[in-house]
């Protein structure tokens, strides 16, 4: 909504007030100023002048030799290249040494070797956009009407001695369509007065009824619906000064009957549309909805085909304006009407917000109704045309009016307790000055106790509930001056759940072993839905999906993996290390939803470590993948509680895959590809894992308990034991943990023997056992003690014999 700093004054008393400390002032009050334009920043020195004289240019066809009387002395010649410049006209003149818009600085000059003392200036010229000036000017000059009188400031005849500004207002706050809103609003702030236009104007002894009647098919789409009749109209420019302050507005004037409507427009929020009476062809105003493919040719020029979702007004068979968007073209108001039927009335907002959109067309009437209007002001913005139409177009309004109503226009009443107003807003405002507040707003209120009774005006709209009041009361009283507090009471800071911890902790360790996290689609196909789940169920299908390809929830995130690492494979990066954590679905059948479970997942192929320098590469094999998720648990606190237990699986090469448990219940896997499905992904040796958080998070990690430095030495004894190839190295390890109780404290794998020199179906395993008493030094005979135990318990329990 764009508000002329002059126009507003006409209704509240602005002195003492400029138009950047107004735009403050409504800014803080709730409704943003976005902007405040100075219409004649930067312009001086352009004055009203009288054409006195004009002829051909003897050296140019498309210019002018003008002598201009511009109310100093003699006139001055001015060479003109406007097509509508003439003898007998006054104009707006820059005198030399003006300044117009851009800081164009106006000098004596010569053209074609003439010269020139000044320049004739069209509207574009003095700063105002050509889409808002007059047809009729929009290719020349502007031609002052002749009562003007000479020499004077060019820009107060325009109305351009002017500030405008640009309010941003929310959906809520339609009465600021309107200057009178505005005016409301600004008075409210300022703790003035609203002085409202005066409405008067005569009648000729004829009575409207006998030139129209008026008829409504569905009450509710237009449950007010008023005529009035104005005879003997003579079209003709509107008075300059209404034509200046539609320009501020943004509005391009037409004529007197056009002009007056919008500045009503304007003036009250209220719409409304003067029809040709001649040209309606009938006396009769039909309001119904339209008929499916019916058209109409609107004021634009454009012919509109309509639906039943459109309003339209008519002459009782066909359609002369689609209701409270545009003016149909066979009913406009042109230099030849002389009698006009003025239309004001209440449409229903949603009927108006759907028939503006079927047929595409948004205009300022519509956007008033969309939003609501004052049904208090139909009749009185009408009075207002009336009067003006009297005093600008000669027009002469015949008595009473024609009207279908049966609107309802009752004013809200909203109650509120002075308490609740305090405790919301935090204030310790008296009951004198939340009254205060109210009558400013012109609100009439009713105080019992501690209660007050609201009844809020129908241009008000926005006022519904207690929170409403609250708003009024906390944006007048001023925001800034609303006390500043803390929240009163207990507060938890934000950290994360021990499940988050754990999650992030396993992040950043993988990342910090090398590998990069990755995130895949959620959704896979029929043949991957199963392929490398921990857990295998009935799949679940999406209702709609975006392919064949994503069609199915996944129940594994390996598969996805492994297409990153052919993604990078195919294009040359084809040493990849990646890991997601996200959630698979798991159909529940008694169940509609399916149960979400976090895994994680990785996925390693080509080489893993490079020393350029001693020329050594290191590609990636299970120990590697193996020893990563050791760390893993050890950075977790359940290293002790995981055991690694060879496995086959579908997708998985069968000698180099093993499931992962945690106190012997499996919670994933890890190990290679297998080799068909690497080649069918054209990748090398690739290595994947897949964990069940859910599982692996449920464990309490232990508090970290430090240890002094040892006072003594620890002991390391090495065996190779002699085993049947099917012993695995992992049951060895654990029986001789068992067998060598707290004296022994560590026990790795070092050496792994199948050669010739082994009997048929032996194998031969070295481990290096680590002994160490925190109290005494270990002599040869405790050690040996322990030893043995340890010999004979994987001898006893695995057949193994010492290597000789």
């Amino acid at each position: 909504m764009l508000v002329s700093y002059n126009w507003l004054n006409e209704y509240v008393d602005l002195n003492g007030i400029n138009p950047d400390e107004l735009a403050e002032k409504i800014t803080k009050s709730g409704i943003e100023v976005e902007g405040v334009e100075i219409l004649d920043e930067g312009i001086k020195n352009v004055v009203i002048g009288y054409v006195v004289e004009r002829e051909q240019h003897p050296n140019a066809d498309k210019l002018n030799k003008c002598l201009v009387d511009v109310g100093e002395g003699d006139p001055i010649q001015i060479i003109c290249g406007a097509p509508n410049v003439d003898k007998g006209q006054k104009v707006a003149v820059a005198k030399v040494g003006a300044v117009l818009p851009g800081n164009f600085k106006i000098k004596k000059a010569k053209l074609r070797g003439e010269e020139s003392n000044g320049m004739i200036c069209s509207l574009q010229e003095l700063g105002i956009e050509g889409k808002i000036v007059a047809k009729d000017y929009a290719q020349g000059i502007f031609v002052f009407p002749s009562d003007v009188e000479i020499g004077k400031n060019a820009l107060e005849y325009l109305q351009r001695n002017d500030a405008v500004l640009e309010l941003g207002l929310t959906p809520n706050r339609a009465d600021c369509l309107s200057m009178l809103g505005v005016a409301y609003e600004v008075a409210a702030i300022l703790g003035t007065e609203v002085k409202l236009p005066d409405t008067a104007y005569p009648t000729i002894n004829e009575k409207a009824s006998d030139y129209i009647q008026v008829s409504v098919e569905e009450n509710a789409d237009a449950p007010l619906y008023t005529a009035r009749m104005i005879k003997n109209i003579k079209i003709a420019p509107s008075p300059l000064w209404m034509q200046g302050k539609l320009m501020a507005a943004g509005i391009r004037p037409h004529n007197n009957v056009v002009d007056i409507t919008n500045y009503i427009l304007l003036e009250y929020g209220q719409p409304l549309h003067a029809f040709d009476y001649d040209k309606i062809g009938s006396k009769e105003i039909l309001v119904r909805k339209a008929q499916s493919g019916e058209k109409i040719t609107t004021l634009d020029e454009t012919e509109r085909t309509l639906s039943v979702d459109n309003l339209l007004i008519t002459n009782g068979k066909e359609g002369i304006a689609v209701a409270g968007v545009m003016g149909g073209a066979n009913s406009e108001v042109k230099s030849d009407t002389t009698t006009v039927l003025l239309e004001s009335a209440y449409f229903d907002s949603k009927v108006i917000r759907r028939s503006s959109k079927v047929i595409g067309l948004r205009s300022e009437a519509s956007a008033r109704y969309e939003k609501g209007i004052d049904p208090n002001r139909v009749r009185l913005a009408a009075d207002r045309a009336c009067q003006l139409l009297h005093l600008y177009a000669s027009g002469e309004v015949l008595e009473g009016e024609v009207a279908v109503d049966t609107l309802t226009a009752e004013p809200k009443v909203v109650s509120i307790t002075l308490n609740k107003i305090n405790q919301t807003l935090g204030t310790s405002l008296e009951s004198k000055a939340v009254t205060a507040i109210f009558d400013s707003l012109q609100f009439t209120t009713k105080v019992e106790g501690d209660t007050f009774t609201v009844t809020v005006p129908t241009r008000r709209n926005d006022i519904v509930i207690e929170a409403d009041l609250i708003e009024e009361v906390a944006r007048l009283y001023g925001y800034d001056n609303l006390p500043k507090t803390l929240p009163v009471g207990a507060s938890t800071p934000g950290t994360l759940t021990p499940y988050q911890k754990k999650r992030r902790m396993a992040r950043r360790y993988l990342e910090s072993a090398g590998l990069y996290q990755a995130i895949t689609y959620s959704l896979t196909n029929e043949a991957k839905v199963h392929s490398f789940a921990l857990e295998k169920r009935n799949p679940i299908k999406l209702a709609m999906p975006m392919s064949e390809e994503r069609a199915l929830l996944r129940q594994s995130i390996v598969p996805q993996l492994l297409e990153v690492l052919k993604y990078n494979a195919a294009r040359q990066n084809e040493s990849s290390a990646v890991y997601e954590t996200g959630v698979v679905f798991l159909a529940n059948e008694d169940q509609e939803l399916p149960e979400e479970k976090e895994h994680l997942a990785g996925a390693v192929t080509g080489i893993w470590s490079t020393h350029p320098w001693q020329g050594e590469k290191k590609a990636v094999d299970f120990f590697v993948v193996k020893g990563v998720l050791e760390g893993l648990f050890q950075k977790l606190g359940v290293s002790e509680q995981i055991t690694f237990t060879r496995a086959e699986m579908e997708g998985m090469h069968p000698g180099r895959t093993a499931e992962i448990k945690l106190k012997g219940e499996v919670i994933g896997f890890v190990g290679q590809v297998h080799p068909q499905m690497q080649k069918e992904l054209d990748l090398k040796e690739t290595y994947c894992f897949e964990l069940d958080l859910s599982k692996l998070f449920a464990v309490e990690i232990e508090a970290l308990h430090y240890t002094s430095i040892p006072r003594f030495p620890y002991v390391t004894r090495d065996i190779a034991l002699v085993v049947d190839k099917r012993i695995l190295a992992g049951n060895l390890q654990e029986i001789i943990r068992d067998a060598g109780g707290e004296l022994l404290k560590d026990v790795q794998v070092f050496d792994l023997y199948e050669g010739e020199k082994m009997e048929e179906g032996k194998k031969s395993i070295a481990f290096s056992l680590t002994y160490f008493d925190p109290e005494q030094t270990l002599t040869d005979e405790i050690i040996s003690k322990t030893h043995e135990k340890v010999l004979a318990a994987v001898e006893e329990q695995a057949g193994a014999t010492l290597r000789g």
